[in-house]
């Protein structure tokens, strides 16, 4: 398994992350852990939650520098699993956010 994965925000997300010095999603909060995806599982991401959306950002994130547990979760909606960070993201794993 790749020890890439992604996360698609926004960029006004990014930005305040930049500035916090971590990122974190909404669903850290609402759910444990935040939504990240393989390169295979992006394009389904953006078209299922993304469609209507601008000025957005993928992070790639380099899971072997991540600082908090990252775990794969199978997902019954879309009979895939998912890999799901249980923190916040430290801004030294995201090796390259890339504007889509």
């Amino acid at each position: 398994m790749s020890n890439i994965i992604y996360h698609i925000t926004t960029q006004l997300e990014w930005e305040a992350a930049k500035m916090k010095g971590y990122y974190e999603a909404p669903s850290l909060i609402t759910e444990g852990f935040i939504h990240c995806s393989t390169e295979a599982q992006v394009q389904g991401v953006l078209e299922r939650y993304y469609a209507d959306k601008t000025n957005l950002v993928k992070l790639v994130i380099d899971t072997n520098l991540l600082t908090h547990p990252l775990k794969y979760e199978f997902s019954p909606s879309v009979q895939e699993e998912f890999p799901h960070i249980f923190g916040t993201i430290n801004l030294e794993a995201v090796i390259n956010p890339i504007d889509l």
